[in-house]
């Protein structure tokens, strides 16, 4: 079969034929329909303490088709997407047994591994535990955003209660609008996201946010207050970059809530002291939960959520290794599927 693997820093993709997946016990062997380009996946392949191995096959937000099932509940022909979380040994054949899942210390990601290849690839073996079936109204080209818009839920599920609340979203790139989509089901009062890029504040509007802010026309304390008649209740930061921890600190109000899922590799700074004396409560996230998968899932299939407006483009395997290093620059992309098929 086909796959792109990295072949180190500095180099694009290579597209290569790689052996076919051979399903264990308790697996299948799952054709790729669609797979997501993920910030994560630029991450990994920069220097830093995350930096995968050469021969990595990436890839974690996909959907496909069961072509293959050994002793496995599953069978061929289902329409599925999957946690793309690998568990332990120990744990493998029901999941994780302290469900720690992505916080098991043991686990692995698909596409962050190499005995877990992810899915820029035609095919890829998964576990039983990893499975999620998708309803006939769930299309699988849309059902590859269902692990960044589980993200989202996840983000809003750990932040406490939401509805009637006024919430601020910094950032509107593919978690921030995930984020700002689970806000909504949960009844926040408002949903406001700040973002700098012309396109994404128009996106945002497309999928429900209830206003906007341009944080280069000004305070973005002030242009809250102007949408939603008060501060934000809860501030969900969504870029991962040095300073946002601490810009959001700075707009909550007090007993306010911060909730950071943007990732951050770099050493960032924060003011302690600001955050004490307004009693601020800081929340850092991670991923998500069975329960988070099968939430959206739900939302998809019943027509709440539209997530073909977060895709701006598909690629085949000849555009993808450099629309991939593209990526590592602004764009107006939000969301970049992969068709490897």
């Amino acid at each position: 079969m086909r796959a792109a693997v990295f072949r180190g820093v500095g180099r694009k993709l290579s597209i290569e034929d790689v052996p076919m997946p051979a399903p264990m016990a308790g697996e299948v062997v799952l054709k790729v329909a669609y797979c997501g380009i993920c910030g994560s996946d630029l991450h990994v392949t920069q220097p830093g303490d995350l930096l995968v191995p050469e021969g990595s096959i990436l890839g974690h937000e996909f959907a496909g088709e069961v072509v293959e099932a050994r002793g496995s509940k599953w069978r061929s022909g289902q329409r599925v997407a999957a946690m793309p979380i690998w568990e332990c040994a120990a744990c493998a054949p029901h999941g994780c047994k302290d469900r720690l899942g992505a916080l098991c210390p043991e686990a692995r990601f698909n596409g962050i591994a190499l005995d877990a290849p992810g899915a820029y690839a035609e095919y890829i073996r998964l576990r039983d535990s990893q499975i999620v079936l998708l309803p006939d109204e769930v299309s699988l080209r849309d059902a590859a955003l269902l692990e960044p818009l589980a993200v989202g839920r996840h983000a809003v599920a750990e932040a406490g209660p939401i509805a009637g609340c006024n919430v601020l979203i910094l950032g509107a790139g593919p978690i921030g609008l995930t984020t700002a989509i689970s806000a909504r089901l949960a009844g926040a009062r408002t949903v406001v996201i700040s973002e700098p890029s012309d396109s994404r504040r128009v996106l945002a509007e497309r999928l429900g946010a209830t206003g906007v802010i341009d944080p280069r026309q000004g305070p973005v304390a002030e242009a809250f207050a102007r949408i939603a008649g008060a501060r934000p209740d809860v501030i969900f930061e969504c870029v991962g970059v040095p300073g946002l921890i601490q810009q959001a600190i700075e707009l909550a109000p007090p007993r306010g809530r911060v909730v950071v899922v943007g990732l951050n590799l770099l050493d960032d700074t924060v003011k302690p002291g600001m955050a004490i004396f307004k009693e601020v409560n800081l929340r850092f996230v991670l991923a998500y939960t069975r329960a988070d998968f099968e939430d959206v899932v739900g939302h998809m299939a019943a027509g709440r959520i539209d997530a073909d407006t977060l895709i701006t483009t598909v690629v085949g395997f000849d555009a993808l290794p450099d629309v991939f290093e593209a990526l590592r620059q602004p764009s107006g992309h939000t969301k970049v599927l992969v068709r490897p098929n």
